[in-house]
């Protein structure tokens, strides 16, 4: 059955790219539909890792489009207020990247799926050095420690900066999330002593999960992620600021092992159904990006196994198609 993606092209249900992101009426009315059918999704629940997360309106769901024109497209609930959560690996690889270069990251870090959990404590042990990859807890919490700073409030200065840059305005921590995972991060902990057992952590492990903790918790939007994505999407800049907020070539490697890993043990699922680099969170949070054309924001707390966002990964998929924002595509428009 044909679909109306522009208003002056019909194309068939197949995976297509246009190279651009679609006019601004298209793009309001596929995000319009897209919200309306995906809220009628009520499968998944909320996280119960941490009584914050438990306690979230399941019934919350927000879309943005951010484009790297800096156009701005919303549906829902996209100002609603979630904790980052694992959104922030990404941006904190990028700003680790821009410190140690690319190629010293990849050394340290590594950047292969493990296959396993987000959580696991396996893979560090398995591994030659500890090394996983910066889209998992154990790889995060080692991208953590080599943040640049002489100390702890140092380094956690310079993230806080990165982050906000990214997504343009102040962030701050949500409290009570903070003290849920302070008081209960005990599978945290656990893989910050793995990580220090095999030599992968470059300044000690409670100042390293310090920071991931602190990260974790800073309370975003879906607007928020749109805009992240789309400072990706735009080689490191952010389209709303103006701000470069880390070099082009760094954006490359970090989409990379966000297409590969950024789902945890979905990933490829996601690549298979999205054709995207995304990256998700167990506060409901998913970001997307589209390179050249913008990014996408999600938030919807009902997750799935693997601990996605049921709702952000069907409005990726249809949204992806929809607008022709596809990498893998073979028909470009």
């Amino acid at each position: 059955m044909a679909r109306t993606l522009l208003t002056s092209a019909v194309v068939p249900d197949a995976f297509i790219s246009t190279g651009h992101l679609a006019p601004t009426a298209d793009v309001r009315r596929i995000l319009d539909a897209t919200w309306a059918e995906v809220s009628a999704e009520l499968g998944g629940s909320n996280s119960e890792v941490y009584p914050a997360l438990a306690a979230a309106d399941p019934d919350q769901f927000g879309l943005c489009v951010v484009a790297t024109d800096g156009r701005v497209f919303d549906a829902g609930d996209a100002y609603a207020g979630f904790s980052l959560m694992s959104v922030a690996k990404p941006f904190t690889f990028a700003l680790v990247c821009g410190h140690l270069g690319a190629e010293r990251a990849r050394a340290e870090l590594g950047v292969n799926a493990t296959g396993q959990p987000f959580n696991a404590v396996a893979p560090v042990l398995a591994a030659v050095g500890g090394r996983t990859n910066p889209m998992v807890n154990a790889g995060a919490i080692a991208t953590c420690s080599r943040l640049p700073g002489a100390d702890l409030e140092a380094q956690w200065t310079h993230l806080l900066a990165g982050l906000s840059a990214f997504a343009g305005r102040d962030l701050a921590i949500d409290d009570e999330l903070y003290t849920n995972v302070s008081a209960t991060n005990v599978r945290n902990r656990q893989i910050a002593a793995a990580l220090e057992s095999q030599g992968a952590l470059a300044s000690g492990p409670d100042d390293a999960l310090e920071l991931y903790t602190r990260q974790s918790s800073l309370l975003v939007t879906a607007h928020d992620l749109a805009v992240m994505g789309a400072t990706l999407a735009d080689g490191g800049m952010n389209p709303v600021t103006g701000a470069q907020v880390v070099p082009a070539e760094l954006c490359h490697h970090v989409l990379a092992v966000m297409a590969t890993a950024g789902m945890y043990e979905r990933s490829g699922d996601w690549l298979y159904d999205v054709g995207l680099p995304g990256k998700s969170g167990i506060g409901g949070g998913i970001v997307t990006v589209s390179p050249g054309k913008g990014g996408l924001g999600s938030f919807s707390p009902r997750l799935d196994v693997a601990g996605n966002s049921v709702r952000g990964v069907r409005a990726a998929a249809r949204l992806a198609r929809d607008l022709g924002l596809g990498l893998f595509a073979s028909r470009p428009l």
